[in-house]
């Protein structure tokens, strides 16, 4: 384990070891300005002696690898969740103003083809992916001394995913040529049968079901199924959607590394001129030379140049979680035509949502509360601490963040759990 050190001015120094970190606090020399990662302040002015520390950064479109590494020794290794959420929100924001719009101002004149977006526009969840990862260098920027970093940008060709025997004008001829549209050629790929029933129960009118919510999975033929309309009104009815699985994977996320992976290179340049970029078989060839595990952290163990720097006992999960919840009202409409509201107190009984706190000597993340004073404790994998702990036993630890950090033992597993 590692204590942080920054100097009087604020710039990072070599990390130093717990005991020595003890001795200058001890001392009045240095004062806690982090709690975690654990950062100290020199309180008198040094220079610092400074080794050459290389920053590699596995870049993903839902984790993120970060490793930070002299030539013999691992000084910070953290595993990143990004959020995912952000489109479902702003469809959900959508169909509310839709909504809305509908009741109040039904006769107003359409507005579709007065907006134009700006040169290099992406998609809000996208943004939210790219800006993440320049963060995050910026973040161990603030802890350690960095003189290289090197980002891994990777490009997926999502039709050779599909079909590996894919070539030439083939890639200009899609899944799709020769149908109508979307669901004629979802009808066809299933042969006009219930993919439920198998057509046992001859009903001859079918529907095209989503797999996954429009908001979130759009209607991309992979997420399309044929359903006669007896099965797709009884699995609605019944809530047995979580039955049907894809046959096909996604490649959204495949999709967002393509797009963003500039974004995220040229947004770094901007910043840090010396940064440098590889790709993922050169990861892959290391990884494999060395014979070590496949995790993110390893990745980007390997991406900054020295594999078989020895580990740390302490390894960092981070996630980002967003600030304010700005839904009005709930989706779900209550008997009567009466919509809920859906805002709370932001405090109940001192504390909010994603504060760090102490219970029973484990910390853990408030990620529900009631007003009655009883919290829903978590840690950042989703693992569940408590489902209803009384405020008593708590003690608040550290303020809510957009950037929630937690420490763990090196030789755990962070694996996230996606939601």
């Amino acid at each position: 384990m590692f204590v942080y050190v920054i100097n009087k001015h604020g710039k990072p120094l070599m990390p130093c070891s717990p005991r020595k970190a003890r001795i200058l606090l001890t001392n009045k020399k240095a004062k806690v300005v982090k709690r975690t990662p654990f950062t100290i302040q020199l309180l008198y002015g040094s220079s610092g002696y400074k080794q050459p520390i290389s920053l590699g950064v596995d870049a993903g479109a839902k984790h993120v690898g970060l490793s930070a590494t002299t030539k013999n020794q691992v000084l910070l290794e953290a595993e990143v969740q990004l959020r995912t959420d952000i489109q479902e929100l702003l469809a959900t924001r959508r169909q509310f103003r839709r909504s809305r719009r509908n009741r109040k101002t039904r006769y107003r004149k359409a507005r579709f083809l007065n907006r134009k977006k700006p040169n290099g526009w992406l998609a809000p969840s996208i943004q939210h992916k790219v800006e993440s990862h320049i963060k995050l260098v910026k973040w161990v920027h603030s802890l350690l001394p960095i003189t290289h970093i090197t980002v891994e940008v990777a490009q997926f060709d999502t039709q050779k995913i599909k079909n590996p025997d894919i070539q030439g004008a083939a890639y200009q001829q899609g899944e799709q040529l020769g149908f109508w549209n979307v669901r004629e050629y979802v009808l066809y790929r299933d042969g006009h049968t219930c993919q439920w029933c198998k057509g046992k129960l001859k009903d001859p009118v079918l529907n095209v079901h989503h797999i996954e919510s429009r908001k979130t999975g759009g209607d991309s033929p992979s997420n399309l199924l044929t359903l006669c309309k007896t099965c797709h009104d009884r699995i609605h009815r019944e809530g047995l959607e979580h039955e049907i699985q894809r046959r096909f994977p996604s490649l959204k996320d495949a999709s967002h590394m393509s797009m963003m992976r500039w974004f995220i290179w040229n947004g770094l340049k901007k910043v840090y001129p010396h940064a440098k970029h590889t790709y993922g078989y050169i990861t892959k060839h290391t990884r494999i030379v060395h014979r070590l595990a496949k995790t993110h952290m390893v990745d980007a163990r390997c991406i900054s140049g020295n594999p078989l720097a020895t580990p740390s006992d302490t390894v960092f999960l981070l996630k980002f979680v967003r600030k304010n919840n700005r839904q009005l009202h709930k989706a779900t409409i209550s008997k009567g035509g009466k919509r809920k509201a859906n805002k709370a107190e932001r405090l109940v009984k001192g504390f909010q949502l994603f504060d760090k706190v102490m219970y029973h000597r484990q910390e853990c993340f408030v990620f529900g509360r009631r007003s009655s004073g009883y919290f829903d404790l978590r840690l950042l994998d989703g693992t569940r601490i408590h489902a209803s702990a009384s405020v008593k036993k708590l003690k608040k630890v550290e303020h809510a963040s957009t950037l929630l950090i937690e420490r763990r033992k090196g030789d755990s597993s962070p694996t996230f759990a996606l939601a």
